[in-house]
């Protein structure tokens, strides 16, 4: 089933609306949808590698837009939107830490958390919540997620093939690694904050 799921996505990366796909999964991600861009940016490069920084590009350019509507759903709309997409994702500790952490760290959390596993719309909807400085709030977004994205982009432009064989030869543990490092930012967030 696993096959034939990365065999379908794989298609799909060659799609003509792949990439402006690829971007609106970068933007909803940064605000409230909950898989990640690199389920589709991965595949999307292995299977067209000459377009890797263009890929990334417009990944990076979908997660900080997207991070902007995060951002005004936490500043506009918290008590409403904002709350609803904290907790239907079980983020409300994780929230809270967040919070009080952007008066001290706040260029930092963005900056870091833009790389890990846990869940970028947290920090998006805290740094509105927060009342952060946007302009400080954007430019560490194109940062930390420019970085993410086409540093994913360069390894697997430059070692395309092998990383592709490594994938499919191991697909299924591949599968569940990330399945783990996905659910395990969620906990981290629910739980260590």
């Amino acid at each position: 089933m696993i096959r034939r799921l990365y065999d379908w996505v794989i298609r799909l990366a060659q799609h003509k609306n792949a990439i402006p796909a690829m971007g609106v999964i970068s933007f909803m991600e940064s605000s409230f949808f909950p898989i990640p861009p690199d389920v589709m940016l991965v595949p999307m490069v292995l299977a067209n590698r000459e377009k890797a920084f263009r890929i990334a590009l417009v990944c990076t350019v979908g997660s900080v837009l997207g991070g902007l509507l995060g951002y005004a759903i936490g500043y506009y709309f918290f008590e409403t939107l904002g709350a609803w997409v904290v907790k239907t994702y079980g983020l409300q500790a994780g929230l809270a830490a967040f919070r009080a952490g952007f008066e001290q760290y706040g260029t930092w959390i963005i900056l870091i958390k833009g790389l890990t596993p846990i869940p970028y719309k947290l920090v998006t909807i805290a740094s509105g919540a927060a009342h952060f400085d946007l302009f400080t709030f954007v430019w560490a977004s194109i940062l930390t997620r420019g970085l993410r994205f086409f540093l994913v982009a360069a390894l697997l432009w430059k070692f395309g093939e092998p990383i592709r064989a490594f994938i499919e030869k191991r697909l299924t543990l591949l599968t569940w690694l990330f399945l783990l490092a996905l659910i395990g930012g969620f906990v981290v967030v629910r739980f260590l904050f």
